[in-house]
């Protein structure tokens, strides 16, 4: 099971925050290069994720394999309730996400996927309500394409270090990776930076220009 504490992170996340002022907190700390490449999307808008990286490595491969797609099950078998499963994409354009997939996600109680690749079965996954995130839709297999070669270990995507445990957030602006040591801190900012704006758009919508509003309250 989730423990409380993250079960607490998630909710003020998913509810109270967005990836926009995670990203500026994190900025502000001199972590410049923590969203993942902008060509991820969320398969719907209103899809958010909040929860710890469960980091997979999938490699490349062009004919078929006696164990097809690798280490896949066993990764997503060894998923834990909260966690995120990540995956680096390989090279070659492929499904690296499923309906079949989706319910074992769901089943382990894992909050999402987020894939550098693309998914399939779009139906059959938004029929299940799973929040995934994939360079779009495309239904070409992965079997004779792409394997697992490993999971719970260090990963990068578009240069962003993924490592187990991290914490990752994904709204309909990108997904960032929040590293653990950090993260407390982060939060912590982004809820005081959250309720900053919500003052200086008050003060703007009640006639202060832009110009004075930043002066006073240093948020844009």
């Amino acid at each position: 099971m989730t423990n409380t504490d993250d079960e607490e992170r998630f909710r003020t996340v998913n509810e109270q925050l967005y990836t926009a002022v995670l990203g500026d907190v994190l900025d502000t700390l001199g972590l410049y290069h923590q969203f993942l490449p902008a060509h991820i999307r969320p398969m719907l808008p209103e899809m958010r994720i909040a929860g710890r990286a469960m980091p997979v490595l999938v490699a490349d491969v062009f004919v078929p394999q006696q164990k097809p797609f690798g280490l896949l099950t066993e990764a997503l078998d060894d998923l834990r309730a909260g966690e995120v499963y990540v995956a680096k994409g390989a090279t070659q354009p492929a499904a690296m996400w499923g309906e079949i997939l989706t319910a074992t996600a769901m089943s382990r109680g894992a909050t999402g996927a987020v894939v550098d690749g693309h998914h399939r079965d779009s139906v059959q996954v938004l029929g299940q309500g799973f929040p995934v995130f994939s360079t779009g839709p495309y239904a070409v297999d992965s079997s004779v394409r792409t394997i697992v070669r490993d999971f719970r270990v260090p990963i990068e995507i578009g240069g962003v270090a993924i490592r187990p445990g991290d914490l990752v957030v994904g709204d309909i602006d990108g997904v960032l990776v929040i590293p653990a040591d950090v993260e407390d801190e982060v939060v912590e900012r982004a809820l005081e930076k959250a309720s900053k704006e919500n003052v200086v758009r008050s003060a703007i919508e009640n006639g202060m220009s832009a110009t004075e509003a930043f002066a006073r309250y240093g948020v844009l």
